[in-house]
């Protein structure tokens, strides 16, 4: 499972999520098994070449047809901010479907 969260850092243990217009770095995460086996950070989400399977963002404001339109589910993190707290919630199902 691979998961596409906007951040404002490159620093996986400082990174926060943010708002897909203000976003400095796209963290991907590859997930087995209930732990994260890779992380990489990308500038642009043109540099992505592995399949997303799911982007979380922070709000149910932000705009994201163009990622559901390539077949990406779409998760809202309202509270959690930290990227442990993010995958932590998204393992405990504790994540928002957007509507």
């Amino acid at each position: 499972m691979n998961l596409l969260i906007p951040v404002d850092d490159s620093d996986i243990d400082e990174a926060q999520i943010v708002p897909v217009d203000s976003v400095k770095y796209w963290l991907l995460l590859e997930l087995t098994e209930g732990k994260i086996i890779k992380s990489e950070f990308y500038q642009s989400r043109e540099e992505i070449s592995d399949w997303v399977d799911v982007i979380i963002v922070n709000s149910q404001k932000e705009y994201v047809w163009p990622f559901m339109e390539e077949g990406i589910a779409v998760l809202v993190a309202p509270l959690q901010k930290a990227i442990d707290d993010i995958v932590e919630a998204y393992f405990f199902k504790e994540l928002h479907e957007i509507n």
